[in-house]
């Protein structure tokens, strides 16, 4: 029982960030339909820049917000830079365009960094506190699940309180009447890629310190897990992402546990191939046009 517990608080502390970073992706799946494959390789630039920053400086929060800053302005840059002038003749322009981002953002960061592992502090302890015999959460998995709580109720707010959520809504869903309302759908477009570079970023910034190390292909399986459960959970659905993130987490913490690590990697492909299968738009996709 003890081993059960620890494993479950552990996969939903890992699933949380999952949970963030197929949130960005769903933000850019529902803005642009697009699956940003460069995700992964983003986010490892910004915890590049929180590295520089907090080197500099002497401080692990001014690199973090620098990251956060990073991870918006970077957003921003490659969707009007880049994916703007890809073509939607076809879906796969678009990804191969973010697969060849991929290659030269792993290059430069391989030129300027290095390739060798660099280690990445957290700002909290990571050894679990214990109650009642029981080991439950470390101080820093506590960290974790309040910024993406934080994160997820603050977008929830902005896409259903707010005129810029409602008009980033309206933008994706029926771009051309949007244009005729006088939305600048866009600025939109561009907003809400910057909205998912910086969760994305936030992901990032979570997740490596509990990796090896800081690396310039340190995001690629948790790309693979988070992409699978956005696909869970439905690319269409945020709650679905967060969802998909949490059953992710718990999934690779349980096998882990229970069977072995080099197991986590197809028992993931398992589950992704499942979904596929039975229920291609994800199993909250029906939910999607309710939710955030």
């Amino acid at each position: 029982m003890d081993r059960f517990v620890f494993l479950t608080f552990d996969g939903l502390a890992r699933g949380a960030v999952y949970a963030a970073f197929a949130l960005a992706l769903v933000l850019i799946w529902r803005a642009a339909r697009i699956v940003n494959f460069a995700q992964g390789a983003m986010a490892v630039a910004t915890a590049y820049v929180a590295h520089s920053v907090s080197n500099a400086t002497g401080s692990y929060w001014l690199g973090f917000v620098a990251a956060l800053a990073a991870g918006l302005l970077l957003g921003a840059v490659v969707e009007v830079a880049v994916m703007r002038f890809v073509g939607h003749s076809s879906p796969l322009n678009a990804v191969i365009v973010a697969l060849g981002l991929v290659l030269v953002i792993q290059a430069v960061l391989g030129i300027l960094y290095g390739s060798e592992f660099l280690p990445a502090p957290t700002p909290f302890d990571r050894t679990a506190l214990t109650v009642g015999g029981l080991v439950l959460l470390s101080p820093y998995d506590l960290f974790v699940f309040a910024a993406v709580g934080a994160v997820v109720l603050g977008l929830a707010w902005m896409f259903g309180r707010t005129p810029v959520g409602l008009r980033m809504r309206a933008a994706a869903f029926a771009p051309e009447v949007s244009r005729l309302l006088g939305v600048n759908v866009g600025g939109m477009l561009t907003l809400g890629w910057a909205l998912a570079a910086g969760v994305g970023a936030l992901a990032g910034m979570l997740v490596i310190p509990t990796e090896l190390g800081l690396h310039p292909h340190a995001m690629d399986l948790v790309f693979v897990s988070a992409f699978t459960a956005a696909v869970v959970g439905g690319l269409d659905s945020p709650p679905g992402a967060v969802i998909g993130g949490l059953v992710v987490g718990l999934l690779l913490s349980y096998v882990g546990g229970y069977v072995g690590s080099d197991v986590t990697p197809l028992a993931v492909l398992a589950l992704l191939l499942v979904v596929l299968l039975t229920r291609p738009a994800g199993l909250f996709s029906g939910v999607a046009a309710r939710q955030v």
